[in-house]
Order: C-alpha cells, then structure tokens, then sequence
C-alpha cells in the first residue's frame, strides 16, 4: 500500500501533540509538572547537571524526525525482527507477534525488580509493552507476551507515560519487549523530548532483533538490555514458539552492535547506569541454554568487563510443563557451574545478584 507523506503525518501525530492524558486502569498516568528546566539556545529543554541523553543530541542534529519516518516505513512490510513477517501493518495486517500499527501498552511503573544500575533509589521507569516477537514456551509474561493483555494507546499517549516516569523519579525509561512497536516508541520519543524529556532509554530486548534495525537506533538508546537465551538453534527452535533456529546468530550479531554504539556499562557518581550494555542470561535445567557457550562467546566476542546478569530466577511458566527437560525448577549445581565458567572465562563485572545468588546456592549444599 502506498502511503502519502500526508497520511503518514496524520497517522503518527507529527503535525502536533497531544496534552498529558489522564488514562484509567493500570497505565493512569499523573498530570505531572515539568520538572525544573533550563531552555539552551536550541529550544530543548533539559534538567540542569543531567547528561544530555543521546536521542537529544541526534534531534539537535536534525536527524531524529528522519529516523521515525525509517522506522515507520517498516510497518508497510514488517520486516522489524528477523522473521520478516513482510505483512502490513499500517493496513491492518498481523505478522507472528499478532500487532498491527496499533500500539498497546500493559502498564508503566516504577520497577524496582532489575539491575541495581537501573533501579538506583527511585526505580527503573519501565514501560511493559504487550505481545512479542518471541513467545517461548516458558516465558513468565505470557499473558503480555502471548496473549496480548494490554489497552491501546496512541504515540503521544507513550510520551505522556515517558514524562510521567521522569516526573515520578525514575532514573531511566525502561522499554520492556520494545522490538516490535519500535516505531511507535522512536516517534514518542521525539514527542517527549519536545516536552522535556532528559532520561536515558533503556531498550530491555529478548534478543531476537536484526542487526540492521538496532543501526537505526544508533544514537538514540543509551542503555541496552538483550537477553542472549539461547547458544543453539536447536534449543531455540524447540524452546521458542514455532521455532527460531536462527536465534542465537540474530542475537549475537545484534549485541555486538549494541556494544559497538554505547561500549561497556558507564555509571554516575552514584553508581547510577548512564550508558553502555547490560547482558542477561537466564540458566534453564538441563543445560538447555548453554550456559558455558554463553559465557565463552562473551570473553571472545566483546569486553571482558562487560556487565553480565547470569540470572537464577527460572520457574517452570505457561508451556514449560510440557517439555520434560524444562518442566523442573535449576537445580543449585546448575547455577553454580554457570557462574564459575563465567569467572573461568575471564568475565569481571558480574552482576551482584549473580555474585549473591552462587552464595546462597553454596550454602544450601552445605
């Protein structure tokens, strides 16, 4: 379908902006003052000693309006993640994570449950959005993931909540499953930048992205947050809904992106995280996520002070009863092991749940 620049414009708001909204259910969004501001030559508005996030550095430049018109375009033909659905969205039209150009949002919060860099002392401004362009079998989200669980709302409606977060503390706008409405979350950016945004983006990813599109992002994310689930495209064909052999090639080639754009994980005098990359691996009974691979590809691949979550938090969820290998919760030597191939492989900046978790396991074989 050919889409007209006009349509394009009426269709993403671009010609103007919707006010702050009060929304009901469980997204209600406060109508929050701007925080205190300076105005630079520019116009921008930005909160005075704040480092200046990267996607207000892009639109000084002229060049982020450019990048949501890429993005958008997109939508004509899906081709957002490496399934390449090629459906139309903007008419309609449902790929494998079932969304069309509509946005729909569970809920954003304070979050106090990630990384301590994210979550400092007011907590990880997340934005948890629904469906997704991965659905394994044990995801713990599957009423978002799976089954879409969610009200719709429109890219200002998104840049509202991005304020409301800022006004409420957060130290980050945390963008939980973003890769599908990655459209939508780049043009609410431009909108509340223009309203006063300063917090860095979290993109908090499963890792099934196309290198060429986490390009399109350069510039604009300061933090990424991929998940790399699987080393083998046997486990991730079996252990993903209708299969994903190409997983771990797509989420590799993308993270080393990712590192190439914002480095290893920078923090603030408070140990606050400012920019860089944040990697989490899940450890699954039976070795099925190939832990030793993981921590391996990291030392050979990228910093070895990259900051890793090796994460101990798996419960059987949703589908995992059904897959004898999966349907039992990690045993400790699971994890153990887990943790000492990451320090055998030369891994230094562990995260420090990970390092508490390997503690606790030891002493409850003691």
């Amino acid at each position: 379908m050919d889409i007209t620049r006009r349509d394009f414009c009426r269709k993403m708001g671009l010609a103007g902006g919707a006010g702050l909204l009060g929304l009901t259910g469980g997204t209600f969004l406060l109508k929050a003052c701007s925080p205190e501001e300076e105005v630079k030559e520019t116009g921008d508005k930005v909160k005075p000693d704040q480092p200046q996030p990267a996607y207000a550095r892009l639109a000084e430049e002229g060049k982020l309006s450019e990048r949501v018109e890429k993005a958008y375009q997109k939508l004509e033909n899906c081709e957002l993640c490496p399934r390449r659905c090629g459906v139309n969205r903007l008419n309609g039209e449902t790929g494998f994570c079932n969304s069309t150009d509509q946005l729909i949002v569970h809920s954003h919060t304070p979050h106090f449950g990630e990384e301590r860099p994210l979550v400092g002392t007011n907590g990880s401004g997340t934005i948890f959005f629904s469906n997704c362009n991965l659905r394994c079998v044990f995801c713990q989200n599957w009423p978002l993931a799976h089954k879409g669980k969610g009200e719709e709302y429109s890219d200002d409606d998104l840049a509202d909540m991005m304020l409301d977060l800022q006004a409420r503390g957060c130290h980050n706008i945390n963008l939980v499953t973003p890769t599908h409405v990655m459209p939508h979350i780049l043009n609410a950016v431009k909108k509340a930048l223009e309203k006063g945004l300063y917090l860095p983006l979290c993109y908090n990813t499963g890792g099934y992205e196309l290198e060429e599109n986490i390009q399109l992002l350069d510039g604009i994310v300061d933090i990424y947050l991929p998940d790399l689930k699987f080393m083998d495209g046997e486990m991730s064909d079996k252990y993903i809904v209708r299969g994903a052999t190409d997983y771990p090639e797509s989420a590799q080639e993308s993270i080393k992106e990712m590192h190439r754009q914002v480095g290893v994980l920078s923090r603030d005098e408070d140990g606050i995280a400012k920019r860089g990359l944040m990697l989490r691996h899940l450890v699954m009974p039976n070795r099925v996520s190939s832990p030793r691979e993981f921590v391996y590809w990291v030392a050979e691949h990228l910093p070895k002070d990259t900051y890793v979550n090796i994460m101990a938090q798996y419960r059987v969820a949703h589908q995992a009863y059904d897959y004898e290998k999966i349907d039992e919760a990690i045993e400790p030597e699971e994890f153990i092991e887990a943790m000492e191939w990451a320090k055998e492989a030369g891994l230094t900046k562990l995260d420090k749940r990970s390092l508490e978790n390997l503690e606790r396991f030891r002493r409850k074989l003691n």
